[in-house]
């Protein structure tokens, strides 16, 4: 995995990095025009269309990878959470192993302000949301 540090540079290279997974993983990928939307992209299966936040880490804290839930403005000490009303799922990249965790908002109630994943340990609450794409296509 390359080493981008310029935060918005690898944004960009981890959204380009969702769009070809999604694609892989037979999904239709949209992304809304500007950055006003809260979400980053529009997922459509089936005729189903689901938002999604992407978010991505290369921090470890005990052992865990250290992923935010929030929105940042730029200001210091602006930060909001996102809701159900805002996504339907957070796309979580663990760029050092390559990792996605595709995670329902609804079961980030508890996590305030970030999400900690350890791809190693299964006890870990979100370990069965590790490279869970079959969650964006809906009930079959």
């Amino acid at each position: 995995m390359p080493l981008i540090k310029h935060p918005k540079r690898r944004g960009e290279w981890v959204e380009l990095q969702f769009m070809a997974r999604a694609t892989s993983h037979g999904l239709t990928v949209s992304k809304p025009w500007g950055d006003c939307a809260r979400y980053d992209f529009a997922l459509e299966y089936r005729g189903v269309f689901l938002r999604v936040q992407v978010k991505s880490t290369t921090f470890m804290s005990d052992g865990a990878y250290v992923c935010n839930t929030v929105s940042r403005s730029g200001r210091p000490g602006d930060q909001r959470a996102y809701t159900a009303r805002d996504i339907d799922f957070f796309a979580f990249y663990i760029i050092p192993e390559d990792i996605w965790y595709i995670v329902p908002t609804a079961e980030l109630k508890r996590a305030k302000y970030a999400v900690f994943l350890n791809p190693r340990e299964p006890k870990n609450r979100y370990f069965p949301y590790m490279e869970a794409w079959h969650l964006l296509r809906g009930p079959n």
